[in-house]
């Protein structure tokens, strides 16, 4: 996230890897102009706000760069930006330069192609915001993680069994994913790998796929095996991140292509992607465990299973849909274990 103060006008932007995607006008320095100035834009200048639509036709004075400081949303995707113990602005994850769905200010009066009331939407914002402080509050306490992870493990404890070796995912990048060994244990005669950790933080743009999103918006993901483990784990060093790292979420049926060579894919050759399912049980195999249960702030936890495809059957669940992939691996017989 960026602030950009050019003399005349102070903007913010949201950027991917290396553009901005979405932004909002936060101020004017000097007299505001009567419409939209077009040769401003064509110049590659930030836009001012025209004097209908600030709260400051005369302009104001430029923000101080100490008294600023941004909050993320839990998600990732979203910012909202403070002067001193104001809310100054807010760019949510469903804001997009290239669809004209800007971000909020709180200097705006209604909406303009370069940002919306704040005003007129803290009634759904304003709450976002304060779970977005409490949610950093909570995450950068340093008892947090060990609390978190000591109620994880002891879940999975319960549901799987005594643990064995327990690896670190997060290659030193936020959010802090590790993940779990459970040997075989009793009648299971393959091993469990668990992540602990992903559930901590709600994933990116889930929320914008309907009313129903906090159900999906918290995973861990499992691989039952019985390749050597510490073969099989590698895959969480490319997944545990992927929410995040691609600003994206996983869910049930959803497939995803191995970002690496295919013979350096870690769940058994010929393979090159993951199916994610949340009950694996149509395929062949053992009865699945029961992991759910679980909930961080209110929301459940679901667990995803990997299982491992071809890239042809990748490309068929998204030319079909998941579900005609799946009775298909069922017809061969397929395995949810991976071995």
């Amino acid at each position: 996230m960026v602030v950009e103060f050019d003399g005349w006008t102070t903007a913010a932007y949201m950027h991917d890897r290396s553009d901005p995607i979405a932004a909002t006008w936060l101020a004017n320095h000097r007299k505001a102009p009567a419409d939209i100035d077009l040769a401003l834009l064509d110049a590659g200048h930030a836009p001012e706000m025209p004097e209908g639509h600030t709260k400051h036709p005369d302009g104001r004075a430029p923000l101080s760069q100490a008294s600023l400081r941004a909050v993320w949303f839990e998600e990732g995707d979203g910012v909202a930006i403070y002067e001193g113990s104001e809310l100054l602005a807010a760019i949510p994850g469903w804001s997009d330069m290239s669809k004209g769905m800007p971000g909020y200010s709180r200097d705006v009066i209604g909406q303009t192609p370069f940002g919306w009331s704040l005003d007129e939407a803290m009634e759904g914002l304003g709450p976002r915001v304060s779970e977005a402080a409490d949610f950093w509050r909570w995450r950068l306490d340093g008892d947090a993680w060990a609390q978190f992870q000591q109620s994880m493990l002891g879940h999975l404890l319960d549901r799987l069994g005594p643990g064995a070796r327990y690896w670190d995912v997060s290659g030193s990048k936020p959010p802090t994913v590790g993940v779990s060994e459970r040997p075989p244990a009793g009648r299971r005669t393959y091993t469990v790998l668990t992540t602990v950790g992903m559930s901590c933080q709600r994933m990116p743009v889930v929320e914008q796929t309907g009313r129903d999103y906090a159900a999906k918006a918290r995973i861990e993901l499992a691989v039952a095996t019985t390749l050597p483990s510490n073969e099989a784990a590698r895959i969480f060093l490319w997944l545990a991140q992927y929410p995040w790292r691609e600003i994206s979420w996983i869910g049930n049926g959803q497939a995803i292509r191995w970002y690496h060579e295919p013979s350096s894919f870690p769940l058994g050759h010929g393979n090159e992607a993951v199916l994610f399912l949340d009950n694996p049980s149509v395929l062949l195999g053992p009865e699945v465990p029961d992991l759910s249960g679980f909930a961080v702030a209110g929301d459940p936890v679901k667990w995803l299973w990997l299982v491992p495809i071809t890239n042809r059957e990748r490309l068929l669940a998204q030319g079909r849909g998941s579900s005609s992939l799946v009775n298909q691996l069922a017809s061969q017989s397929r395995s949810w274990v991976v071995g």
